[in-house]
């Protein structure tokens, strides 16, 4: 009998199921699917977003902001995401993409042009984002 001892490779993620992850949290953004978009974050997920004046420290926080845009009137017409790089770290990869994003509220629109940064981890086998950052696209690279 081998005294060896048996251990489990560490999960390593795919390109492919990032790509699947980002698709799945890009559709719920579109579509101002609340509950699908904000089942892609773990709850302890942070956010950076340019046009917001500081960090949302947790996924609760994101919610109750989301919550008083849609209250106003706001919801997402559209979202694109392209240019997109994977880099995969054992069962953390992190996402960057460009994205154009139109949203209305109460009827008007307005198009936006940025650049994201998602972090995502597996997390009890479900790949989630911890960490988003979003910032405006400089005019020169539109």
């Amino acid at each position: 009998m081998s005294t060896e001892q048996i251990t489990a490779p560490s999960a390593t993620l795919t390109e492919l199921q990032v790509h699947e992850a980002a698709d799945r949290l890009v559709a719920a953004f579109a579509a101002t699917d609340t509950a699908a978009y904000f089942r892609c974050f773990a709850t302890e997920a942070s956010f950076v977003f340019h046009a917001e004046p500081r960090r949302l420290d947790d996924r609760a926080a994101y919610q109750r902001l989301w919550a008083a845009w849609v209250t106003e009137g706001w919801r997402v017409e559209s979202c694109l995401s392209t240019a997109r790089l994977v880099q995969v770290h054992g069962d953390t990869a992190v996402l960057s993409h460009d994205v154009l994003t139109t949203t209305s509220t109460n009827g008007r629109e307005e198009t936006t042009r940025e650049r994201e940064t998602i972090v995502f981890r597996l997390i009890d086998g479900d790949l989630l984002a911890v960490h988003e950052h979003l910032s405006a696209q400089p005019e020169d690279e539109r």
